[in-house]
C-alpha cells in the first residue's frame, strides 16, 4: 500500500522538523552543558504549547536554560522574579492617568513584563496567591483581563517557572489548579562528575560559548502544529488511560493507591501526556510514539498533579516511588525515561 500524498507531505515535516531541532540542542548544550533530559523536557513542553515548572537547588542553571532558550527558539524573553511584595499589577501592568497639553487627561495601559513570548517565573513559590493568581488566566487563556478589557499576550506564549524544592520560609505553596497548568514538572538535578568538568572549563574561561537562533516564533508556531498532526496508536492511547486512571484513588484502577494518595490526576494529565509522548518521539527522531514513551513522562507530567495522603507522608512514602510502581504494574515496564 502506497503512502497518501498527506501522509508523505506529514513525515517530511516530521523529518525536517527533526533536523532543526536536533540543531537548537546542540546549540543550547554549548551554554546549558549536559542535562539532556532536562532539555528534551523543556523543548517538548514548548512543542506542545505549554508550560514547565523547573525544581532545582540554586545554581544548577535554571536560569541560564531559560535565557538560552529564548535565543535559540527566536522568542521575546522577560524574567519576573517573584517576591513577598510583588502585586498582580508588576506583573500584568497597569493604567495611569495621562495629562496632555491641552489640559485633556485620559487613561493610558503601560503593559507589564507578561506581555512577551516566553515569561521565566524565577521562585514562583515567593509571591503571594493573589500575585500567582495573576498568572492562571494567562498561563490558560493567553490573554489577561486589566479595567475590563481583553488583552492577548504574545503568541506563542509560554511560561518556564522556577522553584527551590529545600529553602520553604517565606514561601506559598503553589495552588493545586495552578499546578495543573505546567504541562510538565522538570526536576534539575545535579550534573554528574565528567558533566561538572565541562562546565568548569567552559564557564570560567575568559570568553563564554555563545548560541544562535534556530528558531522564530512563526516556526515554533508551525511546528506545534506539526506535532499535533503526528499519529498516536491505539496501543499507546489506552496506555495513558489505564496509567492516567490506575492514579486516581476513587477510581475501581487506583485502587492499589487508595490508602497513599489523597487526589490523583485530572483529565487534564492524559493530555499532557498525549501531547509530550509526540514531543518525546519527534526530539528522538521517531515518526510515532511508542508505550515507552509514556512511562518515561509519567513521572514529569503526574508528580505536581497528584497528592499523597497524610498517612502516606507519616510513613514516608513518595509520589515518584508510587508512580514507578503504578507504571510498572498497568505498563509492564519500568518508568526511566
Amino acid at each position: 500500500m502506497t503512502a497518501s500524498p498527506e501522509s508523505a507531505e506529514l513525515v517530511a515535516e516530521i523529518e525536517a522538523l527533526g533536523g532543526r531541532l536536533a540543531e537548537a540542542k546542540a546549540s543550547i548544550d554549548r551554554r546549558f552543558i549536559g542535562q539532556e533530559k532536562v532539555v528534551d523536557l523543556v523543548l517538548a513542553a514548548m512543542l506542545c504549547g505549554g508550560h514547565a515548572l523547573l525544581v532545582g537547588l540554586p545554581g544548577l542553571g535554571k536560569t541560564r536554560l531559560v535565557d538560552t532558550l529564548s535565543t535559540v527558539m527566536g522568542l521575546k524573553g522577560n524574567r519576573i522574579q517573584f517576591t513577598p511584595d510583588l502585586m498582580p499589577a508588576d506583573i500584568l501592568g497597569s493604567e495611569v492617568l495621562d495629562a496632555a497639553a491641552d489640559g485633556r487627561r485620559a487613561f493610558r495601559f503601560i503593559e507589564g513584563p507578561i506581555f512577551c513570548q516566553l515569561l521565566m517565573a524565577d521562585e514562583i513559590n515567593r509571591a503571594s496567591p493573589r500575585t500567582q493568581s495573576a498568572l492562571l488566566q494567562a498561563m490558560q487563556e493567553r490573554e489577561v483581563t486589566i479595567a475590563g478589557q481583553h488583552r492577548p499576550l504574545g503568541t506563542p506564549f509560554h511560561v518556564l517557572a522556577t522553584q527551590n524544592p529545600i529553602e520553604q520560609e517565606g514561601t506559598y505553596p503553589l495552588p493545586e489548579a495552578q499546578l495543573d497548568r505546567f504541562l510538565v514538572q522538570v526536576d534539575v538535578d545535579y550534573p554528574t562528575r565528567a558533566t561538572e568538568r565541562d562546565i568548569l572549563l567552559a564557564t570560567t574561561g575568559a570568553e563564554e560559548a555563545q548560541v544562535h537562533q534556530v528558531f522564530t516564533a512563526a516556526d515554533l508556531l508551525a511546528a506545534q502544529s506539526v506535532l499535533r498532526r503526528m499519529p498516536v496508536g491505539d496501543a499507546v492511547v489506552e496506555a495513558i488511560l489505564d496509567l492516567v486512571r490506575a492514579c486516581r484513588p476513587g477510581e475501581p484502577e487506583g485502587a492499589a493507591l487508595a490508602g497513599h494518595l489523597s487526589w490523583g490526576p485530572g483529565p487534564r494529565a492524559a493530555q499532557a501526556l498525549m501531547l509530550t509522548v509526540r514531543a518525546r518521539a519527534l526530539l528522538d527522531g521517531r515518526l510515532v510514539p511508542s508505550v515507552a514513551d509514556v512511562a518515561a513522562l509519567a513521572r514529569p507530567v503526574l508528580t505536581h498533579r497528584m497528592a499523597l495522603s497524610f498517612a502516606a507522608r507519616a510513613r514516608g512514602d513518595s509520589l515518584g516511588g508510587l508512580i514507578d510502581a503504578t507504571v510498572t504494574r498497568t505498563l509492564g515496564l519500568e518508568a526511566a525515561a
